[in-house]
């Protein structure tokens, strides 16, 4: 048995999609369906139970023997302010499934994110020496919880209550089916896909930084099949643990982004660009990118998507499509 949780959101729906297609449907979700359309989600999927979080403890405690937990709830919102909530589904929460993988060693693949690096001016290599970690400041309370908890899980394994394999992952800009009920929080693919193809003029923001000129600020843009593809690697390569990056390694514009999901529905995107608010310009990234040495080094080998192809795969197969869920 395989527990997902956060199994009806963005990516913890697409790996039990992909656990599905390998012929796994062993699988306990815990999440809530709330009041979106989260359960298109999972409409398509096979899997044994669906446990509400707040059922989960009770559930651990008599749970049959678990081949792996993929920990992918959180919450998720980069403009979260309730502190005390998010420490609650963020930190308190990955501690406590922390905590029963290593009583009852199960390996654990959890959710880390790119937030972690905060404005990358000490880069975007996933050494997690106490350091290295020591010098990355967050910019966003959600950034800070995925840290705190990254600290605090590699101290936890320096005296010797781990895991026996785990691995925070630190996703980049993920994109891809599945992500309509995240809001604003949806990729730019999503939002422009439809007013792209009624021939609207998209907008991007003006740069304010020496070096980018407009539409160029640099994000490393990861198809989530990509995401789900290491997930699967890692459980069948158990003896890989620690903290790994999980982007393309290769930057990209947001004009890049624009250009792509018109080629992918045979448009020719107009794009004006457009001031940047002034409460975000001091905070805003203008490049990330993700160092993929040390996944690599531990033994994944397949390529990752281009820009072009994941857009075109996600467009054509799902944002243009009346079905829209994986």
């Amino acid at each position: 048995m395989i527990v997902v949780t956060g199994a009806t959101g963005f990516i913890g729906s697409n790996l039990v999609a992909d656990l599905n297609e390998a012929g796994v449907s062993d699988i306990v979700l815990v999440d809530v369906l709330g009041k979106e359309a989260k359960w298109k989600n999972i409409a398509k999927r096979r899997f044994l139970d669906l446990i509400f979080p707040q059922d989960f403890g009770a559930f651990l405690k008599g749970a049959p023997k678990v081949e792996a937990i993929f920990h992918m709830g959180a919450n998720s919102s980069t403009i979260a302010s309730d502190g005390d909530a998010i420490f609650l589904s963020n930190l308190r929460a990955s501690m406590n499934v922390w905590n029963w993988c290593s009583q009852t060693r199960t390996p654990l693949v959890y959710a880390s994110s790119a937030a972690t690096y905060g404005d990358g001016s000490e880069g975007f290599v996933d050494d997690q020496s106490p350091e290295a970690l020591d010098k990355l400041r967050p910019l966003n309370l959600y950034g800070w919880t995925k840290h705190a908890f990254d600290k605090w899980a590699l101290a936890q394994a320096a005296r010797g209550n781990a895991p026996p394999s785990w691995v925070g992952l630190k996703f980049f800009n993920v994109y891809g089916p599945n992500e309509g009920h995240k809001g604003d929080m949806q990729s730019l693919i999503a939002k422009v896909a439809g007013p792209i193809a009624e021939g609207e003029t998209i907008s991007l923001f003006k740069s304010h930084k020496d070096g980018f000129t407009d539409g160029e600020q640099l994000r490393d843009f990861v198809y989530v099949r990509d995401c789900t593809s290491v997930m699967g690697w890692l459980l069948t390569n158990p003896g890989v643990s620690g903290l790994f990056n999980l982007g393309t390694g290769h930057a990209r514009s947001f004009r890049d982004l624009v250009l792509a999901t018109g080629n992918a529905l045979d448009k020719t995107p107009a794009i004006s660009f457009v001031e940047m608010p002034e409460s975000i310009r001091p905070n805003y990234q203008y490049f990330t990118q993700a160092d993929m040495s040390k996944l690599r080094t531990a033994g994944y080998s397949l390529p990752f998507w281009s820009l072009e192809a994941g857009v075109r795969d996600y467009v054509t197969k799902y944002l243009a499509c009346a079905d829209r869920f994986r």
